[in-house]
């Protein structure tokens, strides 16, 4: 069973091989040291919330990060479910599911209007699991990036 918990400052050194393993998987280089660096200034500014699994061992299972946004045509909060990872060797055992229902319920108790996320195009099984759970594929909208470095 993954026991699932809000990471506090300390937790930011047992996520980072896993938010490090996300970035690899993203094509990104690995940085273990800027990825705890990275977590840390977010639990620490508050600027964003990360749920954490365990199943008891000293490494952690999976972790999911979410960010504060506003719609301003819905005149609400909503949040964007940025990071969802989970380690090659549990997954299919649930851990991703639960992390998913505690970030929605998260969501729920923040007041928030919706949850949003994005996924490669290729990552199916994280898109089977986004569409078991209920979300939604947008096919109205294009999204459009500018990168600034």
């Amino acid at each position: 069973m993954h026991a699932v918990s809000r990471a506090v400052l300390a937790d930011a050194a047992p996520i980072a091989p896993l938010f490090d393993a996300y970035r690899v998987f993203y094509g990104q280089t690995s940085d273990l040291a800027g990825s705890r660096a990275f977590l840390e200034d977010r639990i620490a500014r508050d600027e964003s919330a990360i749920f954490y699994a365990s199943s008891g061992g000293e490494a952690f299972d999976g972790f999911v990060q979410l960010y504060p946004l506003f719609s301003s045509d819905r005149l609400c909060r909503t949040w964007v479910i940025h990071d969802l990872f989970v380690r090659p060797d549990v997954r299919r055992s649930g851990c991703a599911r639960r992390l998913m229902a505690a970030a929605q319920q998260f969501a729920r108790d923040s007041g928030a209007n919706a949850v949003f996320l994005e996924t490669a195009r290729d990552n199916l099984a994280a898109q089977a699991l986004y569409e078991s759970l209920g979300y939604i594929r947008d096919t109205q909208f294009y999204r459009y990036d500018l990168r600034l470095t």
